[in-house]
């Protein structure tokens, strides 16, 4: 697949083809055109009044004129001091989505940068050169300032570039390996390529990717826990949650209705049974879920806004103007980060609570204790349950906001930022979390479903438990249970429950 790049257009499936899946970039001649002309403007303004970041310092420095013949050393200056980042590198698709989103930006022709930069950030990514870039050091302020640089640091022929067993080697190196000329940078460009949010929207682009099929997992593995604790499928009727109309409760008690249709289990004690309702876990679940559906739309939205966004400053318009602005502020990705964090949290809070559920024997409505074979002598999945309530327990933390935690730099210049970098790493940790805590519950329900035998499941239950019996054992004595927790958590990351599932139900929400 090859991903044309025009500047407008970039979507969320755009990005991960490009970081995750190795997609090839291209880009138009519309494009090409754009960049020229913005950057005819900028070179008619290089003899002219100051003007930021192509004849004056930057940040605080911005009232420092520079002199012409120092001009280009001014851009190198700025991508060398700005790589000052420190930890361990970040994922390679991270990089990859970064640099793919910075040569969006410079598609759209307002950065005055020439059509060469955005060419040489398209080859590294084509020939997978991907620039080492430390975890820490970006407050999304004027963006992702630091990691940005540590890229562009790589297309000047300088720094570090990851390599596939997990070390580095220098920049120039891989350059020359992937026969890739180190790029001179001129009046402007580098700063265009470090002021925008390219780190956190290429975080957020992935995360929104992911959480889209986890939430769907989510229903399906809640689905699994009604059957195996015997609960009722009736407070997800149509037209008992149409009385309540959040779109994404909608959809996920339509998800449980859909993947529950027809089982067994649950019409097997729809009658006499002496529980008057379910545990909130069970019965609240389209409520927590579909907010959660709600607030990854909210996300999507500013995602869609972001990748139809040119970030940068300052910004050269098609009238001759180059003003500086604000556009390169984190905080509408920051703010939707921060909410999806919290949102995903909820969800695995309420996904533990079915597990521990499903393993206590006073609770579980006539489960053995912890799922084990001979208990005592067994403690079948108890800690399986201690690892989800961990899990649980770190995403409570990450959910605490980032964004509201400002702290001013550039001798208060830069005096409100956005800490978006931050908001998007945790994101990805709570994201992480949620899918082992998913497959945790999983492996808990599919078990617990099993020893209702000779009790059919539902044919959606059925599917998801056929295709974890492809990797996971069945009930029997304990073994090593973290390698079965592991493959779960994988067919989890490789979308492969669901696709499963909609064969016997059709398309899930």
């Amino acid at each position: 697949m090859t991903v044309v790049l025009d500047g407008p257009g970039v979507t969320v499936s755009d990005v991960v083809a490009v970081a995750r899946h190795g997609s090839e970039v291209r880009l138009t001649d519309a494009a090409r055109s754009a960049m020229a002309a913005a950057r005819g403007i900028v070179e008619a303004l290089v003899e002219g009044e100051p003007v930021y970041g192509i004849s004056t310092g930057f940040g605080a420095l911005a009232n420092t004129t520079i002199p012409a013949s120092r001009r280009a050393a001014l851009q190198q200056s700025l991508i060398r001091s700005h790589a000052a980042g420190m930890g361990p590198a970040v994922e390679p698709e991270v990089v990859r989505a970064m640099m793919f989103l910075r040569a969006r930006t410079l598609a759209f022709g307002a950065s005055g940068s020439r059509p060469l930069v955005a060419e040489s950030l398209v080859r590294l990514i084509n020939a997978g050169v991907v620039p080492a870039v430390p975890e820490h050091g970006s407050l999304g302020a004027s963006g992702d300032l630091a990691p940005l640089a540590h890229a562009a640091l790589v297309l000047i022929g300088e720094g570090e570039v990851l390599t596939d067993d997990g070390g580095t080697i220098d920049g120039a190196e891989a350059l020359s390996m992937a026969g890739i000329e180190p790029l001179v940078l001129a009046e402007k460009e580098g700063l265009a390529l470090t002021n925008g949010t390219d780190g956190i929207l290429g975080m957020l682009c992935l995360a929104v990717h992911d959480l889209a099929g986890l939430l769907t997992v989510a229903d399906i593995v809640a689905a699994c826990s009604v059957e195996a604790l015997l609960a009722t499928d009736r407070a997800f009727a149509a037209d008992l949650v149409a009385l309540r109309p959040h779109p994404g409760q909608q959809a996920c008690a339509a998800n449980l209705r859909a993947v529950l249709a027809g089982s067994p289990i649950v019409a097997s004690h729809r009658h006499d049974d002496d529980r008057v309702q379910d545990a909130y876990s069970i019965r609240c679940t389209p409520q927590v879920h579909g907010a959660a559906r709600d607030t990854l739309d909210f996300a999507a939205v500013v995602t869609d806004r972001e990748l139809a966004s040119t970030i940068d400053n300052p910004m050269v318009l098609p009238d001759g103007r180059v003003e500086s602005c604000g556009n390169f502020h984190g905080a509408p990705v920051a703010l939707a980060a921060d909410y999806l964090a919290i949102a995903a949290a909820e969800v695995g809070a309420i996904a533990e609570r079915r597990i521990d559920r499903l393993l206590d024997p006073k609770r579980s409505h006539g489960l053995p204790p912890f799922l084990a074979d001979d208990p005592g002598v067994d403690s079948g999945l108890m800690i399986g349950q201690y690892t989800a309530a961990a899990l649980c327990a770190e995403n409570r933390r990450l959910a605490a906001p980032a964004s509201v935690d400002s702290l001013p730099t550039s001798a208060m210049q830069e005096d409100h930022v956005s800490m978006g970098w931050g908001a998007a790493r945790k994101l990805r940790r709570v994201v992480a979390n949620l899918r082992r805590i998913l497959a945790i519950e999983w492996v808990t329900a599919a078990r617990g479903i099993e020893l209702r035998a000779p009790l059919a499941p539902a044919a959606g239950t059925a599917a998801a438990l056929s295709l974890l019996r492809g990797k996971v054992p069945g009930p029997g004595p304990d073994r090593w249970l973290s390698p079965e927790l592991a493959a779960a958590e994988q067919m989890l990351a490789a979308e492969a429950l669901v696709t499963a599932v909609e064969t016997t139900t059709g398309p899930l929400a």
